[in-house]
């Protein structure tokens, strides 16, 4: 009986431990969307080696971040809507039917992604290339075991899309020296405050912040017990999007530092092309698919598991609308095409949601009928209170955003 236990409980620990950098993973490549390849190399190209000094603020930002949201997540074992609910009624109703639409519109834009990568890897026509990763992306979906199978997915393509780019990164041999300096000493420090607050929103903002938190309370990972492994997940995850950035971003150096010029209208594609020829070019396409289908199955996932507490019919039928969800987003991009006002919205959401779902996290660690017994130490709470008020700001621009696009 003893080793029945103990077999037992070796099963229960390898499959959570799974889980956990799943979890990571799914976190790290919702983070990295098309939108973040493209935003990387522009900025890159703007900014140069003092692109660094974004990413290293950028990253201490969302990591506090996840800390933050994790955390609470976690001692609690409830997702983000409902505790939403339970420090204002109503509340998680409101911040669920934001991140849903924001998932939605965001979803539309990474299946276009993923056709341009199809597109590029082998001069596939985009409105076929939209429904086969479409299609694909229902396919894991389609599984008994969909969890275990998204778990190993972003895994396997996270750490392909990594190694390519360290490749070209390689293969463009940028002056790490200059951005190892210009990450403590940038040029004009005030004219970073934009891009921060860009890549803020984009790596935590939004559903991407709740992508990882969800799938460990789906995983059984929850309680003041595993609050050592829940930690470590977030960093984790922000470590994953992180190295993928800082070796985009050399990679893209290279290419600039030499006086090239990048395409405006794909400048992450002309980074690569002119770092390692057409192979590297292909390998963008690689890139490009890897980063949009993974963010494809992150947003699908996470924005439903946002509304299936709040009707015992989404629970019920929880992967049916996760399918349909997929279904909708390729349907929408196979026949109109990539809306460009719509993602204009979603950016704006991510702006709004960032700050309110903080806030509300902060607010929530302090509620007994939430956490219990638990103490959330300050330096955290103050380190998320800095969060808020830079999320603010951004949400102002968010408003003024959503104004201009239906004034």
């Amino acid at each position: 009986m003893a080793d029945v236990k103990a077999t037992t409980k070796k099963v229960i620990k390898s499959g959570s431990s799974s889980a956990i950098l799943g979890a990571a993973f799914i976190m790290a490549t919702s983070a990295i969307g098309p939108g973040f390849l493209t935003q990387t190399a522009k900025f890159t190209q703007d900014f140069g080696a003092s692109f660094a000094f974004v990413i290293l603020i950028s990253v201490i930002l969302d990591i506090g971040a996840q800390m933050n949201v994790w955390r609470i997540i976690g001692v609690s074992g409830l997702r983000g809507q409902d505790i939403a609910n339970k420090v204002l009624p109503g509340l998680g109703i409101f911040v669920a039917v934001l991140v849903a639409l924001g998932g939605l519109a965001f979803n539309i834009g990474n299946v276009g992604g993923a056709a341009l990568g199809l597109n590029v890897l082998f001069g596939m026509d985009l409105t076929v290339a939209a429904i086969i990763s479409g299609i694909l992306g229902i396919a894991i979906f389609l599984s008994k075991d969909a969890g275990s199978v998204i778990d190993r997915f972003v895994k396997i393509l996270g750490g392909l899309m990594i190694a390519i780019v360290a490749y070209v990164a390689f293969r463009t041999q940028p002056p790490v020296g200059e951005a190892i300096v210009r990450s403590v000493s940038p040029e004009n420090p005030g004219g970073l405050v934009f891009p921060i607050i860009t890549l803020l929103g984009g790596t935590v903002g939004g559903y991407i912040t709740f992508a990882g938190g969800h799938r460990l309370i789906d995983a059984g990972v929850t309680g003041v017990e595993n609050l050592g492994q829940i930690t470590r997940s977030s960093v984790t995850g922000i470590v994953i999007a992180s190295i993928m950035r800082i070796f985009l971003f050399l990679a893209v150096l290279g290419v600039v530092s030499k006086g090239l010029e990048l395409d405006a209208a794909n400048p992450a594609a002309s980074a690569f092309q002119h770092g390692a020829g057409m192979i590297g070019y292909k390998f963008f396409g690689v890139v490009l698919w890897c980063a949009a289908i993974t963010s494809v199955v992150g947003a699908a996932y996470t924005s439903v598991s946002f509304l299936k507490t709040l009707n015992p019919f989404i629970m019920k039928y929880e992967k049916q609308f996760i399918i349909a969800f997929i279904v909708a987003s390729t349907m929408i991009m196979a026949t109109i095409g990539k809306p460009a006002n719509l993602l204009v919205l979603a950016g704006s959401l991510n702006g709004l949601i960032l700050p309110i779902t903080i806030g509300t996290i902060l607010l929530a660690s302090r509620r007994k009928d939430i956490v219990g017994d638990y103490k959330h130490p300050t330096w955290m709470i103050v380190f998320g209170i800095v969060i808020v008020v830079v999320a603010s700001y951004a949400g102002i621009t968010a408003l003024k955003s959503i104004t201009a696009l239906f004034g």
